[in-house]
Parts: C-alpha cells; sequence; structure tokens
C-alpha cells in the first residue's frame, strides 16, 4: 500500500533508454541552461550531456511520475496522496471508485482516503497526527506544510510561487471551513521545541516574515523565531536524514529574502548558515556517478539498492533545486546530480516505487526545471 506502481511501461527497457541518453550529444537548445553540460556518470566518466536532451528527459520522466502512476484511493492513503500533491500541484490525479479526479479537490471536498483525518479545532482545523504512520500525517501540520509546496518555485529575483490560497474551502465533517484553518490551529498549537518543519513551510508560503501571533499557552511567537527554532535543532537525526528540515528552512529563507531583499539577519541568518553548511556537505559527499550520499548530510555512501540512491538523492536534490540561486544551480555538480536523478527514475520507470522517495525527487526535478528549463 506504500508504493506508486507503473500502471504502463515505457517503449523500451528503462535501462536501454537511460544508456542512451547518456551517450546524446544534440545540439538544439532550451533556452535556459549552457548548450552543452558535463557530467560524471558510472557508465561514463565523462560523458557530455546536452542540456535540451536533459531538459527533454526530465520531462518524460515527470510525465510517467505523473500519469502512469496512477494512484487509487482504495488502495493507497493520504501519506501517498498528498505526496503526489506537493510534486505536481493541485491537478495530480487521483482514482477514487473507478473515477480519475483531482487529488486535491477530492480530499479538501471530503473526499474519503485512510489517513487523512481531520477534526474541528479550537480556534481552527486539526490534522490528526499519527507517528509511524505509512497512511496518515506522521508529522505535525506536514499536510499543511506540503499543501503550502506544491508548484513552488524561487528564483533569483523571482517571487515565492506556489501552494494553494488559504481561503481554498477544506469539508470536515460535513461543515465547511478553508485551508487557513489548518494555519490558524498550527499558530495556536506550536509549542518550543516542538518540530516545527512543515509548520515552518506553511508561516513561510502564506505569512510575511514579519508575522507575529500568540499560541494557545500565551506564548508570543513570531516567524522568525520559528526560523532560528529550527535552525538550531538537530538535522541530521531529523526525518529523511535532516533533508525536510532544510527545505523548510530553506522556504522560509527564500520567503523572506523575496519579501524584504535584504540579506540575512537574525535567526534568518542562522537559519541561512546553516543551510551553507549542510549544502556544502551534500556536495563534499557526493559520489562519483552524481548522485548524493545514502547518509545524506551526515557521511559519505553508496549502496548497491537502487531504492535507496534514489530515495537519499531525490530528497537532497529538493532541497539543492529549492535553495541554490540561478547562478549556482547551474553549477556541474548540481548538473550531475539532475541526470543520475533522472536515470534513477528512468531506470525504476517499470518497478513499483515508494511514494516518498518518487516524488520528493519529482519534486526536486520539477523546482529544477522551472528554473533551468526554461
Amino acid at each position: 500500500m506504500y508504493y506508486a506502481r507503473s500502471t504502463t511501461t515505457v517503449p523500451s527497457s528503462a535501462q536501454s533508454v537511460a544508456t542512451a541518453a547518456l551517450l546524446l550529444a544534440c545540439v538544439a537548445g532550451c533556452g535556459g541552461p549552457a548548450e552543452t553540460l558535463v557530467v560524471a556518470t558510472s557508465e561514463k566518466p565523462s560523458a557530455v550531456i546536452d542540456a535540451a536532451a536533459l531538459c527533454s528527459r526530465i520531462d518524460t520522466v515527470l510525465a510517467h511520475a505523473r500519469d502512469a502512476r496512477r494512484l487509487d484511493a482504495g488502495v493507497q492513503g493520504a501519506w501517498q496522496v498528498v505526496h503526489g500533491i506537493l510534486a505536481f500541484g493541485p491537478e495530480f490525479p487521483v482514482t477514487a471508485k473507478g473515477k480519475t479526479t483531482p487529488a486535491l479537490a477530492y480530499l479538501l471536498g471530503g473526499g474519503q482516503l485512510t489517513g487523512w483525518k481531520l477534526r474541528a479545532g479550537d480556534p481552527g482545523v486539526i490534522a490528526i497526527v499519527e507517528e509511524g504512520s505509512t497512511l496518515g500525517q506522521g508529522h505535525p501540520d506536514q499536510w499543511l506544510g506540503y499543501l503550502s509546496q506544491c508548484g513552488v518555485s524561487a528564483g533569483d529575483g523571482d517571487a515565492v510561487e506556489g501552494g494553494i490560497p488559504l481561503d481554498t474551502p477544506l469539508v470536515v465533517g460535513g461543515r465547511s471551513y478553508a485551508v487557513a484553518d489548518l494555519l490558524t490551529q498550527a499558530q495556536h498549537d506550536i509549542r518550543p521545541g516542538q518540530e516545527a518543519t512543515w509548520t515552518l513551510m506553511a508561516l513561510a508560503a502564506w505569512l510575511p516574515p514579519d508575522a507575529a501571533w500568540t499560541s494557545g499557552d500565551g506564548e508570543a511567537w513570531t516567524t522568525e523565531r520559528v526560523v532560528r527554532m529550527e535552525a538550531d535543532a538537530d538535522i541530521t537525526s531529523a526525518a529523511c536524514g535532516g533533508a525536510h528540515r532544510l527545505y523548510g528552512l530553506a522556504a522560509a529563507v527564500n520567503a523572506q529574502r523575496v519579501a524584504t531583499g535584504a540579506e540575512p539577519s537574525g535567526g534568518w541568518a542562522a537559519a541561512a548558515a546553516v543551510l551553507d553548511e549542510y549544502l556544502d556537505r551534500a556536495r563534499r559527499f557526493q559520489q562519483a556517478d552524481g548522485s548524493f550520499s545514502v547518509h545524506s548530510f551526515d557521511r559519505p555512501g553508496t549502496s548497491p539498492d537502487v531504492f535507496a540512491r534514489l530515495g537519499a538523492t531525490g530528497h537532497v536534490f529538493e532541497v539543492v533545486a529549492l535553495r541554490l540561486d540561478d547562478e549556482r544551480l547551474s553549477e556541474p555538480w548540481v548538473t550531475r546530480a539532475a541526470e543520475r536523478l533522472v536515470s534513477l527514475l528512468e531506470q525504476t520507470a517499470d518497478l513499483d516505487v515508494e511514494c516518498g522517495a518518487l516524488y520528493h525527487a519529482a519534486h526536486g526535478l520539477a523546482i529544477y526545471r522551472r528554473r533551468i528549463c526554461r
């Protein structure tokens, strides 16, 4: 119940497609990166990858992940479906009772899905946390954070775009609410020392950097306080090797930069320093084939398990794609990672893939594509 199955197969074997693509050296440009990019791969240490060819391959693997791996509300749970919405936005499809429908509208409209557990709260709507669940919300505000990030993009000088409007209707127990009620409850329930990774994603997406409020226990909070709390928390022991915590920090720092145009200071500077340190680790721990370490940001390492490499590379690449500015995003080590991530998705195109690995990889590539392949 945890996997996204491929309902169609690629025209030729995935490995053949990957090998052929690695040997491509087309001359057509795509209006984004430089015409040719040099990457190191395990198959061909100095293969030359054409930028347009890489962008075309990204389009292909994203289309396959979105359309060929159709999720079914009677088989998969909310954890899987919400990850698909994160990667592909409001139009991500799900099959429910034999009909295909946009997954987001289905969920917010009161559709039934294992693990999608909401109830009226005070003063908003509570999304119930089921720690360790592989079908329901495993972390505080995980649903809210991912709804805030679907379709996100933040390039040099660009507005931070993505997420859904806060006034989007939400049906809970037959009563009408809005997505804003989830955010209101999150602000009310926040406490010192809690895991606030996904809460921070939502704050960064929907509130100004100087937002302030009082929580349910009477404490004064600001977005900057949440940023500092997450920056001070341990990274490598956090969920998925720290990738989600770093993504939340990147979303917040990006939003602060775009909103103010100022260099980060205070909690924002602390977050930026953490991001610089751990992205440098990702670069230093990168493997010869372009994949990121299976130990994420902790230490170098690889694995013969293709799914372990896909999961780690996809999670780390998602942070890289969101955080780096346009110039750094075009650096060879990032291009190598993008190419390797595409190859991993090509190699597993006709296999069942765990949804977290699949959709975080897809989300990272979608962000990269909007910024580099434009």
